[in-house]
């Protein structure tokens, strides 16, 4: 048990206590209940919302109750000091032997230290990147595969079974697009002067080697058939194309998905998926022939008021009911999306994630309301925005790519800087804020490029393990000496501040888990190795504060515990977030 949660059980326990002497009312939930390092360090050193919490249903003044709960706790041996602060936060300083004994743990656990129950071995689907097949994947898709993939780890990390999934648009009028700008570059490759590419297609370089194997595979054979015959081959073609570079641009940032997902497969092999999902509706009663208010904004003259086939999405907290045939009376982008996920359903997902882009925030509302009305509320859907990037080199703004032909690949960004900068940096703030990523910075070796501040604090902490092979031989790492450090010795102010980071992992790593949040473990790691960094500071101005003290064995026994177990959470927490923990930097 790690030392929160140890904690969290004693005041459990002492609530219950006072539940069977009759302090407290019988009945009292204390799930809600929680321990917390609080803002401000002069307050303690973890702090208890109980008495504000079980205020209202034990009928009593929450300080009423951060007293008697402060009393029970005082006995124990480990606590220094209990005190009551603002309307009745229980706030506890514990003796240095509390603190100590996570290291201990910490070298006990190994890399699993951190794992916790919160998934309890639940299977979770996460729907990631899915941009559409049509060209090279931009610097805004690696938000979200970054973000996606390090949700991933994040959920596996605290036993979820994840799922991580694609879903690829290759149906509509995209990828028709697709294939005439392939077919164009087909012709190109055949020795055919084509010109500009004309508006409307996609005009980047990257086509030309499509069109070059279509030519190697096809010889000039397309040239003789009709757009109608030619365009299913090339589409097919095209879209294997892009998808198998989009494929190799995840893999350069070592995201690897579980499942691919066709959209064209809802529809194909005699077997309509979207018709099932709408039918499985309308017997509940969510589909309905009715007409749409015209869309504000909209333009008069393009505007056709219809009866159409609509699906009761108002009635789930969206602001319109949502049309799933077009005039034409094929289906719409919303009613591929449904069955999309009622066959998530059906493999028996309840816990789905998707990953949307900025431009996707509308599609929020139907889309929870479509799991909602298929589930019949037994799923929950979170969705998760990642906002623009807006790419810069040294605080000026990047140009577009040649090869793209519109926009900065992902490939030019991870080939210019490197996987681990854009990977920490990606999930270096909250994925609903937009993010700016200088080129230039984030290969800068300073406090302020905190990739480099955070692996450095796990290169120094080996390179402490390679400096006192000189002193003590036997201290190198890993030595089974450092499990029976005296760990009593560890008594510096900054020693113990360390301890409490590390003692705060697990519970870092449920939060973000449970909030779907993983920058939350990228901003401690920071804090962790500013921590770290402090302490080796602090040696270098007293030397009596050196990891190394070549006059006493013991303590220098202690501090390389410390410094193991804390390489140990670095190294950790970087796994999950995809960033490598190296030996050295150059």
């Amino acid at each position: 048990m790690n030392a929160h949660a140890l904690v969290q059980s004693r005041i459990v326990a002492a609530l219950q206590a006072l539940e069977r002497e009759g302090v407290l009312p019988q009945g009292l939930d204390f799930a809600a209940t929680e321990v917390a390092p609080p803002r401000d360090a002069a307050h303690g050193e973890l702090a208890s919302n109980a008495a504000m919490v079980l205020a209202k249903p034990a009928r009593m003044k929450p300080r009423d109750i951060a007293e008697k709960l402060a009393a029970k706790l005082g006995d124990a041996p480990d606590i220094a000091k209990v005190e009551i602060a603002g309307p009745g936060f229980v706030n506890l300083t514990f003796v240095p032997h509390f603190w100590q004994g996570v290291v201990a743990q910490i070298l006990k656990a190994g890399d699993a230290y951190g794992r916790t129950d919160v998934g309890a071995g639940e299977r979770i689907n996460i729907e990631y990147v899915s941009a559409n097949p049509t060209g090279p994947m931009h610097v805004g898709h690696c938000r979200g595969a970054v973000f996606g993939d390090a949700l991933a780890n994040l959920l596996a990390f605290v036993n979820y079974d994840v799922t991580r999934e694609y879903y690829i648009n290759d149906a509509g009028a995209q990828v028709d697009i697709l294939a005439r700008s392939a077919y164009l570059r087909y012709r190109e490759a055949l020795g055919e002067e084509i010109g500009p590419i004309p508006a409307g297609l996609y005009p980047g370089d990257y086509l030309k080697p499509v069109g070059a194997r279509l030519a190697a595979a096809h010889g000039r054979g397309l040239l003789n058939l009709s757009e109608q015959r030619w365009l299913p081959v090339v589409r097919e073609e095209a879209v294997a194309a892009m998808l198998a570079a989009i494929k190799g641009d995840l893999a350069a940032l070592n995201i690897h998905h579980d499942v691919f997902f066709s959209e064209r497969s809802l529809t194909q092999c005699g077997h309509d998926e979207v018709k099932v999902a709408i039918d499985e509706l309308r017997a509940k009663g969510m589909i309905f022939e009715g007409r749409l208010p015209k869309p504000k904004g909209h333009d008069e003259a393009d505007w056709e008021d219809r009866e159409q086939t609509l699906f009761r999405s108002t009635a789930f907290g969206d602001d319109v009911d949502r049309a799933l045939q077009k005039s034409d009376g094929s289906y719409t982008y919303f009613a591929s999306d449904l069955a999309y996920h009622h066959n998530k359903l059906a493999r028996g997902f309840r816990h789905l994630i998707n990953v949307f882009g900025a431009d996707h925030v509308g599609y929020i509302s139907r889309m929870r309301a479509a799991v909602t009305a298929l589930s019949e509320g037994k799923a929950d859907l979170d969705i998760k925005v990642c906002q623009l990037v807006k790419l810069l080199r040294a605080g000026e703004p990047v140009r577009m790519s040649k090869r793209a032909g519109t926009f900065v690949t992902l490939r030019d960004v991870v080939d210019e800087v490197g996987r681990d900068p854009v990977r920490f940096m990606m999930l270096y703030r909250k994925n609903d804020a937009p993010l700016d990523f200088d080129l230039a910075k984030v290969l800068e070796q300073s406090k302020d490029n905190p990739v480099f501040y955070v692996q450095y604090a796990h290169t120094r902490a080996k390179s402490v393990f390679r400096n006192v092979r000189e002193v003590f031989p036997h201290l190198s790492e890993p030595s089974p000496d450092l499990r029976r450090a005296d760990l009593a010795r560890l008594t510096d102010a900054g020693e113990i501040d360390l301890m409490r980071k590390l003692a705060a992992f697990p519970v870092v790593l449920a939060a973000a888990a449970k909030s779907h949040e993983p920058h939350r473990l990228a901003f401690y790691l920071y804090d962790l190795a500013s921590a770290f960094h402090a302490q080796w500071t602090k040696g270098n101005e007293m030397p009596h504060l050196r990891f190394i003290q070549a006059t006493d064995g013991t303590l220098t026994t202690a501090r390389l515990a410390l410094i193991l177990a804390n390489q140990q959470v670095l190294a950790t927490g970087l796994a999950i977030l995809g960033v490598h923990a190296p030996v050295e930097m150059r």
